[in-house]
């Protein structure tokens, strides 16, 4: 331990002789460590955003479906129908730890008629009281919501509504084909015209109460139970723990993750251009610090080779330039990770104004999200990659010639 802290301490002073490349180096680190925060914490903004609006706008965090529903069920739906609230199962459901909200959803397809106008929705009847958490990505930006259970109203979709001419207050019909096979209409009024991440949602959805939807189907039951749970990540084991509560020839628990597929190609791809951005950090990293430790040896030559004259061991010098590019590496991250904080809390306070992205309507207001996990990688990649530039150099040094290296510069 002794002869460890003796070598930091020759390691801080060797650095501190050689102030201007020592900071030349450090800033090379330090330079990679922010970019790559802010890089990094904005793509990981970007996935929480879409992660947030897929959850609270159609998808909860998981969903309880009969089994083969999404393989056969669009076909048939009737055919897959889960029981009403008042099923044990959903009670168990709804006792279970973490869970928030199980709201059933009735979805359909219909004709929505105005006038001389018709055209086709995808609809889905919803208890308003348990929509209002869950569906909280989905803006209202004409009206109200819908209200209670045995309101004859609707929320259609802000694309919906341009297309179909209508607007708050209109009467529309509804026309569906039954559970039986027949026809059955209805007719409510526009509550609210409504918005949400999801451009293709817009231009066809209509929402109406529970009650509505089973009578213009005909049925008793819904397609669906939607969960909704406290956290996030406690998804996972919330699915597990409900498959062994219900049966599961009855019952199937789908994570919402196996239904959101738009979300987990894009965090796939940006997961490849954060790593290309790594890749090209480290790299710069690298060149910067080996290219600092060279010049040191050289500079150096003398003095390393008196101390292997006095005794000092070939590993001992190894270990001494490894200690160097690991402190270049640290004092470089330290740096790095202020500054990137820094520009992360000021870029977020003034925000990224990004256009709509590819199926959206509507830009928005991006940020930096700085997660005590990325912090952490980005200084653990500048240590890394700083020692690792600096094996070369300590090699070379604890392998010159004792005699070549006393005539150096002589």
């Amino acid at each position: 331990m002794e002869a460890l802290l003796a070598d930091l301490r020759i390691c801080v002073r060797d650095l501190a002789r050689s102030r201007r490349r020592t900071a030349s180096a450090a800033s090379a680190a330090a330079f990679g460590v922010a970019a790559l925060m802010c890089a990094a914490g904005f793509i990981d903004w970007i996935f929480l955003a879409m992660r947030d609006a897929a959850i609270h706008s159609q998808l909860g965090h998981a969903k309880v479906v009969r089994p083969g529903f999404y393989s056969a069920g669009l076909a048939d739906p009737f055919r897959y129908l889960l029981p009403g609230t008042d099923a044990r199962e959903f009670r168990e459901i709804e006792s279970v730890p973490r869970v928030q909200v199980v709201a059933p959803r009735l979805s359909f397809n219909a004709l929505m008629s105005r006038g001389e106008v018709t055209v086709s929705v995808i609809g889905e009847g919803v208890m308003p009281e348990k929509e209002h958490e869950l569906g909280r990505s989905i803006a209202i930006v004409a009206g109200h919501g819908l209200g209670a259970d045995n309101a004859k109203e609707v929320v259609v979709g802000e694309g919906l509504a341009g297309v179909a001419g209508v607007g708050v207050g209109d009467t529309v019909v509804l026309l569906a084909t039954t559970a039986s096979g027949g026809t059955n209409m209805v007719e409510a009024t526009v509550a609210g015209i409504s918005t949400s991440a999801t451009k293709a949602f817009d231009d066809w959805a209509v929402r109406v109460p529970l009650p509505l939807a089973q009578q213009l189907l005909r049925v008793s039951g819904t397609n669906t139970w939607t969960l909704l749970l406290d956290r996030t990540d406690a998804t996972a084991a919330t699915v597990e723990s409900l498959r062994g509560r219900i049966p599961g020839q009855s019952f199937e628990v789908v994570p919402w993750t196996a239904l959101a597929d738009f979300y987990n190609k894009t965090v796939a791809l940006f997961s490849r251009q954060v790593n290309v951005v790594r890749i090209v950090i480290a790299v710069i990293i690298v060149l910067s610090i080996a290219n600092s430790m060279m010049m040191t040896v050289m500079e150096r030559t003398g003095e390393i080779g008196t101390a292997l004259a006095l005794g000092v061991p070939r590993s001992r010098v190894l270990r001494r330039f490894l200690m160097q590019g690991a402190i270049l590496g640290a004092f470089g991250g330290i740096v790095g990770v202020v500054v990137g904080e820094i520009l992360g809390s000021v870029i977020t306070a003034v925000g990224i104004t990004m256009p709509a992205p590819p199926g959206s309507a509507r830009g928005y207001t991006a940020g930096i999200l700085l997660t005590p996990r990325l912090v952490v990688e980005c200084f653990v990649l500048a240590v890394v990659t700083s020692t690792i530039a600096s094996v070369y150099p300590a090699w070379k040094a604890s392998r010159l010639p004792i005699v070549d290296a006393l005539r150096h510069n002589r």
